[in-house]
């Protein structure tokens, strides 16, 4: 959470009062051509439908009713034969955008889920009808006939698919730095099981002269790429290209096109999806995530009953620095909030800035050890930011989610750390991932913004939940404000 030391910033070296403008991305709905590009995509198409399931659910139904062919005809009952059609239908399909997976690679998770429901079938069959129960060479040969006819069937579908994506592979734009670019739109020329077919680079640098993925330099050139090859995928190469190029890439996403994120230079190890070798993620640019109204439930209702609950401490907290520190109980500063809206936040004052100026562009309050042993006691344990629990009631601000800093800052950390600018997606936060992995204070800028931007790619209600627990847990560690 941030402080109000006069240190400098571990980030930033303060300058000159009345910094350029917040660099934050544009709101949705608003006009997305930048002003730098003047891209103008083509209108909204309706996006891609995604492979249908039901030629795997076909091929998993069909396996199982082959399967049941094992039994004997005593035991060949229609509801023991209906609970394994069931069992393989309840099979939830790859999910889609991931690439056409092999049948080596679903073997594993195939067999085991074979197994696993004939094994619950003969269970439940031997419990309600104990005469009739498989014996275990039955049970057997029941799992070896649905496996074998289960992966010959589903390796038929991925075959097909395949061989559709070889002949008619998604057209791709990719954006970046030219010499990474360049290397991932090689990287995926060559290798055509990818189904993607890059067709232009857009880059700010001169071609080198090198034959390949042509170089779009003009918006023109990227404009008629788009239109003229029909363009689904967009290859977002090199961190920085999500701030530096947000307006063209949510331009592409609205027209339509699906968003991937690809690191052309750092192993990830943990990487989910791969494309060519190279780890990736897609993105979602537009962050309006279905459990949203669930969030906002969840804030109002949590900041609600605290602030019930913990009233009189804050009646107490307020008489307190009162008497201690004069008036003025309430510090009052602007923030910067979701998409760059100013806000005014509160805090408990624990410190007086010596002017507005101060206030506005010291990172922190040095010699701590001079103020009154009340005050230190609030910044130590955070209690001074209870107020803040007022800005989440009135939607200032959320329980979870990046922690806001003032426009000075936010204007040179965004200039500064790539990704700083994408954490204004979302509402700002009291606590977040961040500050749970000790992120508070006067620590790495860089660090923050990538725990943030992870915090909202990944977000869910239960991490919400999970941030608040570990926050609460740690509340009274004298670990700073």
């Amino acid at each position: 959470m941030t402080a109000e030391r006069t240190v400098p910033s571990p980030g930033a070296t303060p300058r000159e009062h009345g910094s350029s403008p917040v660099s934050v991305m544009p709101p949705r709905g608003t006009d997305t051509g930048s002003p730098d590009t003047g891209f103008r995509p083509p209108a909204a198409r309706p996006p891609e439908r995604p492979a249908s399931p039901v030629p795997l659910r076909v091929a998993d139904g069909a396996a199982a009713l082959l399967g049941a062919l094992a039994l004997t005809d005593a035991q060949r009952h229609p509801l023991l034969v209906a609970l394994l059609v069931g069992a393989a239908l309840l099979w939830r399909p790859r999910a889609a955008g991931s690439p056409v997976p092999g049948l080596l690679e679903e073997l594993p998770a195939v067999c085991g889920r074979i197994l696993v429901a004939w094994s619950a079938a003969a269970a439940l069959w031997a419990v309600h009808r104990p005469e009739q129960a498989l014996s275990a060479r039955t049970v057997l040969t029941g799992l070896a006939l649905q496996a074998v006819v289960g992966c010959t069937l589903r390796a038929a579908v991925h075959g097909r698919r395949r061989a559709a994506l070889l002949r008619h592979p998604h057209a791709a734009l990719v954006v970046g730095p030219l010499v990474p670019a360049q290397r991932v739109a090689g990287a995926v020329l060559r290798h055509p099981r990818c189904g993607v077919r890059p067709v232009g680079i857009v880059a700010d640098a001169q071609p080198d002269g090198t034959e390949g993925v042509p170089v779009l330099r003009t918006d023109e050139e990227a404009q008629r790429a788009v239109i003229q090859n029909g363009v689904r995928a967009v290859l977002a190469v090199h961190p920085s290209v999500r701030t530096e190029q947000e307006p063209l890439l949510r331009a592409l996403a609205e027209s339509g096109c699906v968003v991937w994120e690809v690191d052309a230079d750092s192993p990830s190890y943990g990487a989910r999806e791969r494309l060519a070798g190279f780890p990736c993620r897609r993105l979602d640019l537009f962050p309006a995530h279905s459990g949203a109204a669930g969030k906002r439930m969840l804030d109002v209702l949590v900041s609600g009953a605290l602030l019930l609950l913990v009233s009189p401490w804050l009646l107490v907290c307020a008489v307190t620095l009162r008497l201690l520190d004069g008036p003025g109980v309430v510090f009052r500063q602007e923030r910067i909030g979701r998409n760059g809206e100013p806000f005014t936040l509160l805090k408990f004052r624990t410190h007086r800035p010596v002017d507005a100026h101060e206030s506005a562009t010291r990172w922190s309050v040095a010699n701590e050890h001079e103020m009154r042993w009340f005050c230190r006691m609030l910044r130590r344990t955070s209690l001074d930011e209870l107020l803040q629990l007022w800005n989440v009631l009135r939607g200032d601000m959320s329980l979870v989610g990046p922690r806001p800093e003032r426009p000075y800052f936010v204007a040179q950390f965004s200039r500064t750390y790539p990704g700083y600018a994408a954490r204004h997606r979302v509402r700002t936060g009291i606590t977040g991932l961040a500050q749970v992995h000790g992120l508070r204070g006067d620590t790495s800028i860089e660090d923050r913004c990538r725990f943030d931007n992870a915090y909202i790619d990944d977000w869910s209600l239960w991490q919400d939940v999970c941030i608040l627990l570990r926050t609460a847990a740690t509340l009274v560690r004298p670990t700073g404000s």
